[in-house]
């Protein structure tokens, strides 16, 4: 009966894994292939819009993404449970929500408007040194050797990727460095998020993952829409309803919202931690792929350069997770708040 109960758990496991493969292909694919349905917007203007905007495909891809977890997640958000939630709570929950849900998104969006996909995804691995570091600061904890030569490596990778890119328009001057604005945008969005992520292990290790998720996104996305509004004025929406962005949107919000969401839910929901960090970390990885295969975006020298270096950081980085010494989540399943941001946080931009 051992052999058997044995047995059974190996099967199990395995689909845990290819679950996770298979959202990160998704996600990792999402960056390039927002950029090219921007482009088909800009072939296919309405006027002179595109109607497949980044404002239009940010705000109807959470709408599918809220759709997804509301249909996974609706049993935690009943009475008992809220009423548990304290006023620090929902503050918490709003912060990481404008931070993570709405400030990140769409700055990482806007970069992906004005910038190289490859430049938005490798800056992006600004944010697992920068989670590190305020971590270590202002949560006292322990790290390794491994997870702190892996930081600076990653860091070293990502400055390299900026301070070596050729000139591009538009640029933005800082002292005696003139820096990209997109890429400057992509590292403001890098923070936000390792910001909503050293506060979400702090206040939000009791939150259900439902609530968080469901709350993060709902929140995001309206607080999004508003300062568009804001912004850009009535007419930025204007087509969000057109029958051109939507065909279209039915492919992105079936494929990266729908399908990646659903595969990477139930991947965690059958994987340890550890096992969903080491998979996660690959996304960088993807992105470039898809990039080069979707939009024959080739890496440059500063890239690859920068790039190079950024592997090696997740190397060390995975070595290090694997030789923590208090493995507080490494042999846990997914079922925490702070444990699904810390796997995402080796991920980068998702697409939502």
């Amino acid at each position: 009966m051992t052999r058997v109960k044995r047995r059974n758990r190996s099967h199990q496991r395995i689909p845990g894994q290819i679950y996770l493969w298979l959202a990160i292909l998704i996600f990792g694919a999402s960056s390039a292939i927002t950029r090219k349905l921007t482009e088909i917007g800009a072939n296919n203007l309405i006027g002179d819009r595109n109607p497949i905007s980044l404002c239009n495909v940010l705000f109807v891809g959470n709408l599918c993404a809220l759709i997804v977890l509301s249909a996974i997640y609706w049993r935690q958000w009943n009475k008992t449970t809220l009423q548990q939630l304290s006023k620090r709570d929902w503050f918490s929950l709003t912060v990481v929500a404008i931070l993570s849900g709405a400030l990140a998104p769409g700055l990482i969006f806007q970069a992906l408007a004005i910038t190289g996909v490859n430049n938005v995804i490798l800056i992006g691995r600004l944010e697992p040194p920068l989670t590190l570091a305020l971590s270590v600061w202002l949560l006292r904890e322990r790290v390794n050797r491994w997870e702190i030569l892996g930081a600076i490596a990653a860091f070293v990778g990502v400055s390299l990727t900026i301070l070596l890119q050729p000139p591009s328009v538009p640029m933005m001057s800082m002292g005696v460095l003139n820096l990209g604005l997109g890429e400057v945008l992509a590292g403001i969005g890098s923070i936000a998020v390792a910001v909503s992520t050293i506060i979400g292990k702090k206040y939000l290790s009791q939150i259900p993952l439902g609530i968080y998720s469901i709350f993060r996104t709902s929140l995001g996305t309206v607080i999004f829409f508003l300062i568009a509004l804001i912004l850009y004025g009535r007419e930025h929406f204007i087509d969000v309803f057109s029958p051109f962005l939507w065909q279209w949107m039915l492919v992105y919000g079936a494929v990266i919202v729908v399908l990646g969401q659903s595969f990477w839910l139930k991947g965690l929901r059958d994987s340890t931690v550890s096992t969903a960090s080491l998979i996660g970390s690959f996304t960088p990885i993807v992105g470039i792929v898809a990039a080069f295969l979707i939009l024959n975006e080739a890496p440059t020298m500063a890239q690859y350069i920068g790039g190079s270096l950024i592997l090696v950081g997740i190397f060390l980085s995975q070595i290090g997770n694997l030789r923590h010494s208090s493995r507080r989540f490494a042999s846990r399943k997914m079922s925490s708040t702070p444990a699904e941001q810390e796997v995402e946080t080796h991920m980068g931009f998702k697409g939502i």
